[in-house]
């Protein structure tokens, strides 16, 4: 991920990460979406037991958290898009967690929804790759 000009660009205080005409083929903020989107489709697929509210919960409110975050950074102050961009990149991490450990327990039995669940997977290691990348960045001013 790049950041506009460089080093960001500034307007009303407010530095906005370039990727619309840049040379990603997808806009973050759209990606960000539409991962959710798709996190909480899985979400609904799950069977319904008892034990599996936690996963609910929890993914539900990490992979929505990284969009969320990415939207708000977009309308602060530098400082404000760090701390944003480090919430996003502790979201996405803990979003691959849930991902992999809903794997890991070998819920899904049905092959559309293992490959769903490793493209969910792979697109949240994506997603973390990019933030931390932004982060470094980010830092280093």
């Amino acid at each position: 991920m790049k950041v506009e000009g460089g080093e960001g660009v500034k307007r009303n205080d407010a530095y906005t990460v370039g990727e619309q005409n840049g040379k990603y083929k997808t806009n973050l903020r759209k990606r960000l979406f539409v991962f959710a989107a798709e996190v909480v489709r899985l979400i609904m697929s799950l069977p319904y037991r008892k034990e599996y509210d936690v996963f609910r919960y929890q993914l539900s409110k990490s992979s929505t958290s990284i969009g969320a975050n990415y939207e708000e950074s977009q309308a602060g102050s530098r400082a404000e898009f760090r701390q944003k961009i480090n919430i996003c990149l502790r979201e996405a991490r803990e979003t691959s967690y849930w991902l992999r450990l809903i794997k890991e327990l070998d819920i899904f039995k049905k092959e559309a929804s293992l490959e769903t669940l490793d493209n969910l997977i792979r697109e949240a290691d994506e997603i973390q790759k990019i933030f931390g990348s932004i982060s470094l960045k980010v830092k280093d001013r």
